[in-house]
């Protein structure tokens, strides 16, 4: 499927990614990967009365956190228009005080390692010790990409709303 074109107001972009279950991941390979880095990232979600999400993110990496907000409006299973803001620890904390009592904070280790012509991102989550997510973001929809053979796809999950970030927060599919 085609995305229509779309003229994304300033300060927002296009996000195009797909995303797929894996397997657990040998964090000797992660760390071996040319490039490769990882973060600790802690979300949370906050009230939003409009369509698609509001979150801000706590991304820790080397020692030092740096703090976001991102407001994410699905187009497609695969696009989203997303507006990220850098914020201060100040503007964090206080947009803390929004956030949705219905959700959890989600908190992941985030793996990025560059392949091929991508970044593949790699979540490892806390809850679960056999399967992992990985995505890949893409410059269109109908992009040609891989997957390095060391990681092993259980199933393609792009478009399944329960490993969306925000339903995580909600409810963590089993393994």
């Amino acid at each position: 499927m085609s995305l229509p074109e779309l003229h994304t107001p300033p300060g927002e972009t296009l996000e195009i990614e797909r995303k797929f279950l894996i397997e657990y991941p040998e964090t000797s390979w992660l760390e071996q990967q040319p490039g490769s880095c990882c973060a600790e990232i802690i979300q949370t979600y906050l009230f939003f009365d409009g369509t698609g999400s509001r979150r801000v993110r706590s991304w820790t990496q080397g020692g030092k956190t740096t703090y976001f907000q991102t407001c994410k409006q699905t187009l497609t299973d695969r696009t989203r228009i997303e507006q990220e803001t850098l914020l201060s620890e100040e503007e964090y904390c206080a947009l803390l005080l929004e956030a949705d009592p219905s959700r959890h904070p989600v908190e992941k280790i985030r793996w990025c390692i560059p392949f091929d012509a991508h970044v593949l991102e790699i979540d490892l989550y806390p809850f679960w010790h056999r399967q992992a997510v990985l995505e890949i973001e893409l410059r269109s929809e109908e992009e040609e990409f891989s997957i390095p053979a060391e990681l092993r796809v259980i199933r393609e999950v792009t478009g399944d709303p329960r490993y969306l970030n925000s339903a995580l927060a909600r409810e963590i599919p089993s393994e």
